[in-house]
């Protein structure tokens, strides 16, 4: 029997091979969420480019502010106008965000302070610098702001911004192709003749390149005829950047995806001790690389979430980082332990004081309802059981498909 290989391993081994895209295109900036830096941005003037007032109030000199004294209104700051030097004795009334007036070292906020047609008296003494947004706090001139092989979410897009970029230089999108195989696939709407059952492998897997930022550059479903998933595969490879397949990877006389690899390019990897999921296969045809998935729709699910994602987050130029988890309490029982890792569909549920990890009763790779029952997936190593208030590493959806850390 074929040895089982570490699914650590074989990730290392994935993300060994991956090359990034070197394609770079422009784009405006709201255009560029979920794209990747291809250059690092410099700031080209401070942000805030100037003190400003973290608060509604009063700016004064410190010195200027024992409690009961009462100073006299100079003039009236709003943000967006520039202000007039303070005069001293004086305060000046000024709004959040509005420059801080020269000769001014603090801002007292308005809670602390009571008008009157004289001015205004204030109820407590301050310290210098209180209040104060100061010139450069967020980014100074000349800083690298963000590296290349950032991912550009909401608040990277934001920083950008305030530095007053309106384009920047991003990796062209990722092409995959993707295939499903089997004869028994019909499309959503088409009517079912015996044997036969609907392709959601297909829609599983747009969805989560969609979300993953990439390109489709084929999307078809390949018949159980190794003349015919050649050809289709071989095509692929000269146009598409990435090959994922799901199907035809296991053993039987009609899984032809992983004999094509062979045939017609180099196999890497091939079984995983890993549950759902053993029959994955990873290689390439000439230089473009293939993943083969497994054929059920809930391991699809996680071998997508656990592997290729990661593989493609790397091929898109960002710096791989394993995802932390959480380490939680299980709220279930594994008497009977296994020789693969089993990635569990589950979920949280409160319990009195504690949040328990909540299997789903069936584990099924052919069950994606499981999927849509949990909201991640609990990791049950190799050769382990588990019983109720056990620790047990617990990894959300939100997490895995996000990918937050995966950036320099």
């Amino acid at each position: 029997m074929t040895e089982l290989i570490n699914p650590d391993q074989a990730l290392a081994t994935m993300l060994a091979a991956a090359t990034p895209v070197r394609e770079t295109r422009t784009l405006a900036l709201d255009r560029a969420l979920g794209h990747v830096l291809a250059a690092p941005i410099s700031a080209p003037a401070d942000v805030p480019g100037w003190d400003n007032s973290a608060v509604d109030g009063y700016a004064v000199r410190s010195a200027d502010t024992a409690a009961n004294a009462e100073l006299p209104v100079s003039q009236r700051i709003p943000a967006g106008h520039g202000p007039e030097p303070l005069q001293p004795g004086t305060a000046a009334r000024i709004f959040t965000g509005a420059p801080v007036p020269a000769g001014a070292d603090t801002v007292v906020m308005q809670e602390n302070t009571e008008s009157s047609e004289d001015g205004v008296r204030f109820l407590e003494r301050t310290e210098a610098g209180e209040n104060i947004r100061p010139r450069g706090q967020d980014v100074r001139a000349g800083d690298q702001a963000l590296p290349a092989g950032t991912l550009l979410r909401a608040p990277e897009l934001g920083l950008i911004a305030s530095l007053g970029v309106a384009e920047v230089s991003v990796r062209r999108p990722l092409r995959v192709a993707i295939f499903a195989t089997g004869d028994e696939l019909r499309e959503p709407g088409q009517p079912l003749e015996a044997g036969q059952l609907y392709n959601s492998n297909r829609y599983t897997l747009t969805s989560l390149l969609q979300q993953a930022g990439c390109e489709l550059a084929v999307c078809a479903t390949l018949p159980d005829q190794r003349e015919v998933t050649h050809r289709a595969l071989t095509e692929a490879a000269a146009s598409a950047d990435l090959i994922i397949t799901s199907g035809g990877v296991s053993v039987g006389e009609e899984d032809h995806v992983r004999a094509v690899i062979e045939e017609a390019g180099e196999l890497t990897l091939w079984k995983l001790a890993i549950k759902p999921g053993k029959p994955l296969a990873f290689g390439h045809l000439g230089s473009t690389p293939v993943i083969g998935l497994p054929g059920n729709p809930a391991a699809v699910f996680v071998t997508f979430l656990t592997l290729a994602l990661p593989f493609i987050r790397a091929m898109q130029g960002l710096k791989p980082q394993p995802p932390r988890g959480q380490w939680l309490t299980a709220g279930f029982e594994i008497s009977r332990s296994s020789h693969r890792r089993e990635y569990l569909r589950a979920r949280l549920e409160d319990q009195d004081t504690d949040t328990r990890v909540i299997i789903h009763p069936n584990q099924s790779s052919g069950m994606l309802s499981s999927a849509c029952w949990g909201d991640g997936l609990a990791v049950l190593p190799q050769h382990s059981t588990v019983k109720p208030g056990d620790p047990i590493l617990y990894f959300s959806y939100a997490e895995l498909m996000e990918l937050p850390q995966w950036r320099q």
